[in-house]
């Protein structure tokens, strides 16, 4: 059985990954998506275009700070019930997975040289909403659901797994599960409502509790998405292990609730430096936060500021003992 650790994925160097795909390729770039399912862009040249578009000004950004950088696949809706709601039969969904790593594989060969630490991700979104996820599968309901996309990801050669949006530790135990049955590293990110617990009613420290015992710490590390730093930064208060066990942010630009931008029905932009400050608390906070990226509202532009904001980490600042 492969051991999960942090040096299995990242070097002690600061990584970005990209920002808000959906809202981005949406609202930013004309892009209509149903049900926010990037990986239907894959199928067409047009599409493909469009996501290399997209990616190109992060990949860009990283290789200017002397970054390594996390390349997250567009498949956050591209599991069983997603799409069989989209039409897709599951050898159409395995083979969209597997094609997300190959054009990933292709988009980031240009960088060979100059981001020697970049890593290329199967992205794993929630079976249901993940801000209101309804019933709740079991651990092992979870891994038999999401096993086939993970081994897909495996097939095709992907340096690991990273599951966005999680609201509950049922599910991220199933996926890590399913992780270790195909011996491929993986990255577990909660999302949180505005008063810092997660969707399900738990705490950050209490889910990430309850996942590694669950699963003898197989997850590389854990991530915050989908949330502004302003509702789950004060919950990073203690030297607790289990929070130093966060290691990844992807943020909205936003500090409406879920249920707020689900009635608003357009992204949020936010404000660029507000958010950059949240960022640089959160690292003051989480001396071992190396993987920096965006979610709802953010795109390249929100990144920019941020790394302008944060410090650059002194040599040895990450420790890959957690």
């Amino acid at each position: 059985m492969i051991q999960a650790n942090p040096t299995r994925l990242l070097h002690p160097h600061r990584y970005l990954t990209d920002g808000g795909m959906e809202t981005t390729l949406i609202h930013d770039r004309n892009m209509p998506l149903r049900d926010f399912a990037t990986f239907e862009l894959l199928r067409s040249e047009r599409g493909r275009q469009a996501l290399t578009a997209y990616y190109q000004p992060y990949l860009e950004l990283a290789r200017q700070r002397s970054y390594g950088f996390v390349l997250e696949s567009p498949t956050w809706r591209a599991n069983a019930d997603w799409g069989y709601r989209l039409s897709y039969t599951p050898g159409e969904l395995g083979a969209i997975n597997k094609q997300s790593i190959g054009f990933l594989r292709a988009l980031a060969r240009p960088y060979a040289d100059s981001l020697p630490h970049l890593l290329i991700s199967g992205t794993i979104g929630p079976r249901c909403d993940g801000y209101a996820p309804g019933s709740r599968m079991t651990a092992d309901q979870a891994r038999a659901y999401h096993l086939d996309q993970v081994r897909d990801f495996a097939l095709a050669d992907a340096d690991a797994v990273t599951a966005l949006t999680l609201a509950y530790p049922e599910e991220a135990i199933g996926i890590l599960l399913a992780a270790r049955t195909v011996g491929l590293p993986a990255v577990i990110s909660f999302t949180v409502e505005t008063n810092g617990h997660l969707p399900g009613g738990e705490t950050l420290a209490d889910a990430i509790r309850q996942v590694d015992a669950a699963t003898d710490r197989y997850a590389a590390y854990y991530m915050i998405n989908c949330a502004h730093p302003q509702h789950f930064a004060h919950h990073l208060e203690s030297r607790d292990p289990r929070v130093a066990r966060i290691r990844g942010i992807r943020a909205n630009a936003s500090m409406r609730s879920h249920a707020e931008m689900r009635l608003a029905g357009t992204p949020d932009s936010g404000d660029r430096h507000a958010l950059a400050a949240g960022y640089l608390d959160l690292c003051q906070r989480l001396p071992g936060l190396q993987v920096l990226g965006g979610c709802c509202g953010t795109d390249h532009t929100h990144l920019e500021v941020i790394c302008q904001a944060v410090p650059e980490p002194p040599d040895g600042a990450f420790s890959l003992s957690s």
